[in-house]
């Protein structure tokens, strides 16, 4: 997606708003799994476990949201 082509590029601001954007049209396991981890770097690590979790209790079986999930919560 274009909003994780930001992030890669370091874009964490560009790339946050083109995955809520993203996220909001379609509230999709993998676009929350992206937009946390992205929100993560920036530091803002509350909001993205926060999105990660309400995710996974939408979505418990989505495999690459709890991937993400075990990479970067203890």
């Amino acid at each position: 997606s274009v909003g994780w082509g930001y992030y890669r590029n370091g874009k964490l601001d560009d790339a946050i708003a083109m995955l809520r954007r993203a996220f909001t049209a379609n509230p999709d396991p993998e676009i929350a799994a992206h937009l946390g981890e992205v929100l993560w770097a920036r530091g803002d690590k509350d909001e993205a476990l926060k999105l990660w979790q309400d995710s996974l209790k939408a979505h418990p079986d989505n495999a690459p949201l709890q991937a993400v999930m075990k990479r970067f919560v203890p």
